[in-house]
């Protein structure tokens, strides 16, 4: 709101005409109407008076802490969109400005603005200095918000300003922004990596993200699997596994991993039959349960070999599991 609009607004909520406002304050009515309609803005001197007669805060007064709902912020974004195509880039982004200008406290809206402000730049090839300062302002801005989301989207929008200008440097910098359990951390990094000759740990780490990815899939796909057993659901469990199965496949897992999830779901299923005939397969490669370490796909890693003492626990495990179900 402008400061018109909430002299208007709280005026009216005390029942005062403009008129009562403005023989309290020593002025002319014509004076406070062009105040409510945006003419004109009251003297400096009467900010203090205003804010005490309608008995607000300088701040609320001022719009200092005025926080646009979501809905306000996406109507300014559709309206910014608009004018984008129907008008000048120049005009949207002075309009833009102007909205930030008005609310310099909602992060949110001024990240938004920036990106679209951003995006349309380089699709129209706009290359003019002062809009992209401005821009990288803003997102800077947007980087001192408390909301980590808001803190995280300017950071990632910082990154890829500063790497489509091959400022590598910069734009690493900002990876501190995401957490180390981020896997866009990595992949940022692996960028960088790349960009910069620095191409074994370019390697390095989309190895590892593909990893930690089949990891985190193969649980989900475990974890539905149960879940449709529980729910009766059979068939929905059994192509799950199977699903399961060719994951471990696709990654180079190795023969055993896409075996040991049969053996779970016969477990599951409290299947005796099916629990030792997968138990017994996997016997047969129990020697070969870390084989993904001489995949090709992960051939920058570094992995720690099982000892002789883990896989001859393993094998006696399956062992005693087997003959207990006989």
């Amino acid at each position: 709101m402008h400061i018109g609009e909430i002299i208007r607004e709280y005026r009216k909520k005390k029942n005062m005409t403009q008129e009562e406002m403005a023989n309290r304050l020593g002025v002319t009515p014509p004076a406070v109407n062009k105040w409510e309609n945006g003419v004109s803005q009251p003297d400096i001197m009467l900010l203090t008076p205003i804010a005490r007669l309608l008995n607000i805060t300088l701040d609320t007064l001022l719009s200092f802490q005025e926080e646009l709902t979501a809905e306000g912020i996406n109507t300014i974004v559709r309206e910014v969109d608009t004018l984008l195509k129907e008008r000048t880039y120049q005009e949207a982004f002075k309009w833009a400005k102007e909205k930030i200008e008005e609310y310099p406290n909602c992060e949110q809206l001024i990240w938004q603005l920036a990106v679209i402000l951003d995006a349309q730049r380089l699709f129209k090839g706009i290359p003019d200095e002062k809009y992209e300062d401005y821009i990288n302002d803003c997102y800077v801005r947007a980087l001192a918000s408390k909301d980590e989301n808001i803190r995280r989207s300017a950071a990632d929008s910082l990154f890829a300003f500063h790497l489509r200008k091959e400022q590598f440097a910069e734009a690493e910098g900002y990876l501190q922004y995401f957490s180390q359990e981020n896997p866009e951390k990595k992949r940022k990094q692996a960028v960088i990596y790349s960009k910069t000759n620095r191409v074994n740990e370019a390697y390095q780490s989309y190895e590892e993200l593909l990893f930690s990815e089949y990891q985190m899939m193969n649980l989900i796909f475990y974890s539905i699997s149960t879940l449709a057993l529980q729910d009766d659901n059979k068939e929905k469990a059994y192509m799950l596994v199977e699903k399961q199965s060719k994951l471990a496949n696709l990654f180079e897992m190795g023969k055993y991993h896409e075996v040991s999830c049969m053996l779970n779901l016969a477990i599951a299923e409290k299947d005796t039959d099916g629990t030792i005939e997968a138990a017994k397969e996997m016997l047969t490669l129990v020697d070969n349960m870390c084989a993904f370490t001489g995949s090709p796909l992960y051939e920058h890693m570094a992995f720690k070999e099982p000892s002789a003492e883990f896989i001859a626990d393993m094998r006696k495990n399956l062992l005693t599991f087997a003959h207990k179900l006989k």
